[in-house]
């Protein structure tokens, strides 16, 4: 049953039955499991028409760059590639990730995102693998890292571009090995998470210049993402605009509002208004 249970959660089976079982029980289960894959497919078929009309998860846009980006991640969501995002700050990085691990087939799993340029070099290794009691000073417990808070989800490591080559070759072990060390401990874990990673640095000339190693850019680069900014889909503008306002309206109590055409102009033509913008009911 441990077993049968196992295969339930962690490789999709629908259910299990204990020998001997009922023909009638069967029966029934698989009439509800052939309900279920149909549900499933209804449930991907919307994402894609919702996605051709401008929206997956968080993620808006009807340009041709961003259907190409809906496209690839229904595509790549239910693997278990790694993943690099590349792209200009605020163009949506993590929200790239977060729609990714909700697409994928982990998405009832953690989800643990760690920013590796706002910690420093020396607590960062901590962060990431944990530790063990005792390992430094002030060490005084064993810590788990992200990595193993992110165990049957997905790790996001954003600016993964600053990490220090320790760290780097650190990193690609636990790829390569899918386990981890603990800072002071002589015990590797198996962990079994999604690695995704962003960066708005160019990792290609970073590997020339010596400063990223080539075989850890290999390793995340296997679905490669490039986020566009709005200036390079102009079209998209309005989509968040009218986002932004509908949520602000929400957590502020307000009755929602449409963009009139006074402050869309501008928008769209990258001038400013020169008075405040109005607001439709």
């Amino acid at each position: 049953i441990e077993k049968a249970v196992q295969t339930v959660h962690e490789l999709g089976a629908y259910w299990f039955l204990d020998k001997p079982y009922q023909p009638s029980v069967l029966e029934v289960l698989i009439r509800r499991a052939g309900s279920h894959a149909g549900l499933l497919a209804d449930k991907r078929i919307l994402e894609r028409q919702l996605s051709y009309k401008g929206s997956l998860g968080q993620l808006v846009g009807t340009s041709p760059r961003m259907q190409e980006i809906f496209a690839l991640l229904q595509q790549a969501g239910p693997s278990k590639a790694c993943m690099l995002i590349t792209g200009e700050s605020g163009t949506g990085k993590e929200v790239v990730a977060r729609t990714v691990h909700a697409l994928s087939q982990r998405r009832q799993g953690p989800f643990i995102a760690i920013n590796c340029a706002a910690i420093t070099d020396t607590l960062l290794e901590s962060e990431l693998f944990g530790h063990e009691k005792g390992a430094f000073t002030g060490a005084q417990g064993l810590k788990k890292g992200k990595f193993a808070l992110a165990e049957g989800g997905t790790i996001f490591l954003d600016e993964v571009g600053e990490l220090a080559p320790l760290l780097q070759a650190k990193l690609l072990r636990v790829l390569q090995e899918r386990e981890l060390g603990r800072v002071g401990g002589s015990k590797t874990v198996k962990i079994d998470i999604r690695v995704i990673a962003a960066t708005n640095r160019d990792l290609k000339e970073m590997v020339k210049q010596g400063k990223f190693r080539e075989d850890l850019y290999y390793r995340l680069n296997v679905v490669p993402i490039r986020t566009p900014t709005l200036r390079d889909r102009p079209g998209d503008i309005l989509l968040p605009a009218a986002h932004s306002l509908t949520t602000f309206a929400r957590n502020t109590g307000h009755r929602s509002h449409a963009l009139s055409p006074r402050p869309r102009k501008p928008l769209l033509t990258n001038t400013p208004p020169r008075t405040a913008p109005a607001l439709e009911n």
